[in-house]
């Protein structure tokens, strides 16, 4: 009977918060369509089978448009200065919530009740895992070991749904884990907005709980459940976030105005810079665990021109003549980042750190497709911004010639001129550049290729059905099957994109099995890496900070070793140089280098759009003009298609609503107590 009961109580509690249950149950409780109100939660749980449904179904609302990787169908948030999609900027139907486009998106000129099924997901996802939690130790067809491992896995299921929330909407209502009376009006059980502090500890010690008893490692076919690993990684993110400006320390108008019911301030006014250190401890924990490295390929000598041999970067002397991973001897750069993303590296990959596998369905391959060029069937829609493409290195360390000249960033110098000629292809100059090509691409770094296709890159499609159709050379210029048309199968920027790409991958007839498989890097260890490095850099003081097992303590403080522990793997990985001594001489120095490493190195991976709002870095970065190529300029204008401009077709700015995403209407009229994200409406 308890257990019924506290099965009502969360039912009505979630009604309260404002997860919409009332126009469908069935809808929202998902897990219940097992038993059909014929089973109590008592036989429910007493089988091993019915309880690892409702596990299954305590996951399910992780896909959609709450994944951290997907198609912009599902959620745009993995587009922002750096990525964008240009297939929904023309009839936007402000009644279909799917068909957000991007100048919508970038603009803030969507209302209260767009893409709103995180809320819901989210509140139902916990839900199921909090009832789980509740009755799971019942049952007597499952072991100790199993019962704590499938425990731990709901504990972190429902505090990684509340990272989504309290990423996406700022300070969200927590759940009281030991329910209330069902006998209160919905108006008594209202749950205001705790603060975000309140929200990240909370997450934290939940992780924290679930690595106790999750597994360490899993094998192939459990890839997508949580390892102790993925739950000490959120909770290192959790708390890098509650570090970071926009959360710690914020004094703005915005944060004086984002208030719970009775006035209580929801962002952290007081700088509290031990934030920073736990953050770092956090981090810390996932690489001491010893069970995650970075990617790596082996050196290649001889290859193909989907698998080239490896272009061996400039000579350093540092790191040319030693192995991985104290240099890059003997692995491919170019290649070890490529084949984290594309589908190569697969369940075995030692970076990842959580992912969800093959749960996301087809969304990885959907998001290739809007890459791949016309000539592969490809929507060819989705590209990146002049300000990515600079943003990348050249292969020696520095910054590529002209770089940011166009919004006011520049050294001074210029962009290069001339293109690839074949005389310089037969030469076995500009690798891998083909005949015609600008030399602005020229002698990039190994990631640039990896991600980027520039006008005249090379899609390799080995899986077209027909040979004269593989190894396309595609260019950009406007009255090229690619370029400019007067449809909406064109690259605003005149860049696509290359990263998550296989050789393999075409759409040809429009068949999703064409595309390789990808698993979502959801979290990887180059993440932990860097928010390691970015977490010791803001520290002045020196803290100690017990081991996530209270194992050890860490001495954390603003040691350039540390620091080098989390961006040389990055870089020596990438076929780049570290930085210089005076780089990390510098607090301000190295600031801004790790932010410009995230945004290289996570690219595409949903983290640019957060890290630009905790940073509060976004009312610039995301107001600048979007330059690109003149994509209007045909072949025979080449010189004026690679002059950088900007792109009228794609639209920027930066409102302070656009913090936090908005709360739906409805969800704010359910529950008295939830208030809205400030320069949102609450439609009295």
């Amino acid at each position: 009977m308890k257990r019924n009961k506290m099965k009502t109580l969360y039912l009505l509690l979630i009604t309260a918060l404002g997860v919409s249950v009332l126009s469908s149950c069935a809808d929202y409780l998902e897990s219940d369509q097992y038993f059909k109100d014929r089973m109590t939660l008592d036989k429910a749980f007493s089988s091993k089978q019915y309880s690892e449904e409702w596990l299954a179904h305590a996951y399910s609302d992780l896909r959609d448009e709450n994944a951290d990787v997907a198609s912009k169908g599902y959620t745009p948030h993995c587009f922002a200065d750096d990525m964008y999609y240009g297939d929904r900027d023309a009839n936007y139907d402000i009644s279909n919530a799917s068909a957000l486009s991007y100048n919508e998106f970038h603009t803030g000129m969507y209302s209260e009740n767009e893409k709103q099924g995180s809320w819901l997901q989210s509140y139902r996802g916990i839900r199921n895992a909090t009832t789980f939690i509740h009755n799971i130790d019942i049952n007597e067809e499952m072991t100790l070991e199993e019962i704590a491992d499938y425990k731990a896995q709901a504990r972190f299921v429902r505090a990684y749904y509340y990272w989504l929330l309290l990423r996406k909407y700022g300070p969200i209502p927590l759940l009281p884990d030991e329910g209330i009376d069902y006998t209160d009006s919905y108006d008594e059980v209202a749950t205001p907005r705790s603060t975000y502090e309140e929200c990240a500890e909370y997450i934290a010690s939940e992780m924290l709980l679930a690595a106790q008893d999750l597994q360490v490692s899993r094998d192939r076919l459990a890839i997508a459940r949580p390892t102790r690993g993925a739950a000490l990684a959120t909770r290192a993110k959790v708390l890098l976030y509650a570090a970071s400006p926009l959360m710690n320390g914020n004094t703005d108008d915005y944060a004086m105005e984002l208030v719970d019911d009775e006035g209580n301030q929801l962002l952290s006014t007081t700088y509290d810079e031990e934030k920073w250190a736990r953050a770092a401890a956090a981090a810390r924990d996932v690489m001491e665990l010893g069970v995650y490295e970075l990617y790596t390929a082996s050196f290649r000598e001889t290859g193909n021109s989907s698998y080239p041999p490896t272009i061996v970067p400039p000579y350093d002397a540092e790191f040319s003549d030693k192995n991985w991973p104290e240099g890059w001897k003997n692995i491919d750069p170019f290649e070890s980042y490529r084949s984290v993303f594309n589908g190569t590296a697969g369940a075995e990959n030692p970076e990842l750190i959580f992912t969800r596998g093959d749960n996301g369905g087809e969304n990885g391959q959907a998001m290739v497709a809007h890459q791949l060029p016309r000539v592969a069937n490809g929507w060819n829609t989705q590209g990146l911004t002049q300000k990515q493409v600079d943003a990348y290195y050249m292969n020696d360390g520095t910054d590529a010639p002209g770089k940011d000249k166009e919004i006011g960033r520049g050294d001074g110098s210029d962009r290069v001129s001339g293109y690839v000629t074949q005389d310089d292809v037969d030469n076995g100059l500009y690798k891998p550049l083909r005949e015609g090509v600008s030399l602005q691409y020229a002698n990039r770094e190994p990631r640039f290729y990896a991600s980027v296709a520039y006008n005249g890159s090379v899609w390799h499609l080995e899986n077209e059905p027909d040979s004269w159709n593989k190894e396309q050379q595609v260019f950009y210029y406007r009255g090229d099957g690619n370029g400019y048309t007067n449809t909406m199968f064109w690259l605003r920027t005149g860049i696509g994109v290359m990263k998550f790409v296989h050789p393999r991958d075409t759409y040809r007839d429009g068949q999703i099995g064409r595309i390789v498989p990808k698993l979502e890097p959801a979290i990887r260890y180059a993440d932990i890496l860097l928010m390691y490095a970015e977490a010791l850099n803001e520290l002045t003081g020196s803290y100690n900070i017990p081991s996530w097992d209270g194992s050890t303590t860490y001495a954390i403080s603003r040691d350039v070793n540390e620091m080098k522990k989390g961006i040389r793997p990055v870089r020596i990985r990438g076929g780049v140089p570290d930085y210089p001594a005076e780089v990390y001489a510098s607090q301000d120095e190295f600031r801004k280098t790790v932010k410009r490493e995230r945004q290289v190195e996570l690219m595409g991976e949903g983290q640019r759009y957060y890290d630009l709002r905790r940073w509060k870095d976004a009312p610039v970065e995301e107001s600048l003009p979007i330059y690109g190529c003149n994509v209007l300029m045909t072949s025979d204008q080449r010189d004026l298609f690679h002059t950088p401009v900007a792109e009228w077709a794609l639209q920027s700015t930066f409102s302070r609503k656009m913090w936090f995403w908005p709360i739906r209407h409805s969800e704010l009229k359910r529950n008295k107590r939830l208030t809205q994200n400030p320069g949102w409406t609450y439609n009295d």
